[in-house]
């Protein structure tokens, strides 16, 4: 009768609990994975609006040189200097100078809070010229729809982000919030620029006309 071949358990060399099982923090990972699934939601978006514009036989083109575009190209330039303050709030922060990430948090969070003033000021204008989710005076009803949807969530994730800051600012001021969370914060802001990005040249530089 054949011998039973002896089994030696090896020790498995995978996690076992004591670190970090993707080399990256939690709150990092947990960022990143928001960020991919929220980005799959605002390519549905800018696909949607791209292939309603291309099918639309009449597609509104409201937005005259001066002032929309150039206001559009204002609140560019606002975000993008909002992302070069946290740049500069991340690197405070892992220097350890606490002040210093503070003020560039806050001021970060202020230039946020701008574009969205500039931004609500310019839906007024198209809301006075008759624009609605269901309507407007130009063209494919269809405009307005994707238009408020569109620009609508990245304002509300630009104000979601703007308090999130306000929040980190607060917990580095008492402590209980470090680099790590003031990194992670960052990712989350630059994430809400780049999508502006995108929404910038496909909904205002292509639908400069005047009607």
């Amino acid at each position: 009768m054949a011998d039973h071949a002896h089994v030696t358990e090896l020790p498995l060399g995978g996690w076992e609990g004591a670190s970090l099982p993707y080399a990256v923090g939690h709150k990092k990972l947990g960022m990143w994975l928001f960020i991919l699934s929220d980005s799959m939601t605002f390519s549905a978006l800018l696909v949607g609006y791209s292939f309603v514009r291309v099918a639309a036989r009449h597609w509104p083109t409201p937005f005259h040189f001066f002032p929309s575009v150039v206001t559009a190209t204002v609140m560019t330039l606002v975000l993008l200097s909002s992302s070069l303050t946290m740049v500069l709030g991340v690197s405070a922060s892992k220097q350890g100078d606490r002040g210093g990430a503070i003020r560039y948090l806050l001021l970060t969070a202020a230039l946020g809070l701008a574009f969205v003033i500039l931004h609500l000021n310019e839906w007024r204008g198209l809301l006075g010229e008759g624009v609605r989710l269901w309507a407007n005076p130009w063209g494919s009803p269809l405009f307005g729809a994707t238009f408020f949807t569109l620009t609508g969530l990245h304002m509300i994730h630009v104000v979601s982000g703007a308090v999130y800051l306000l929040c980190v600012a607060v917990g580095v001021a008492r402590g209980i919030s470090h680099a790590v969370d003031v990194e992670v914060s960052g990712l989350y802001w630059h994430f809400v620029d780049l999508v502006w990005m995108f929404i910038f040249p496909l909904v205002y530089l292509l639908s400069v006309g005047g009607r």
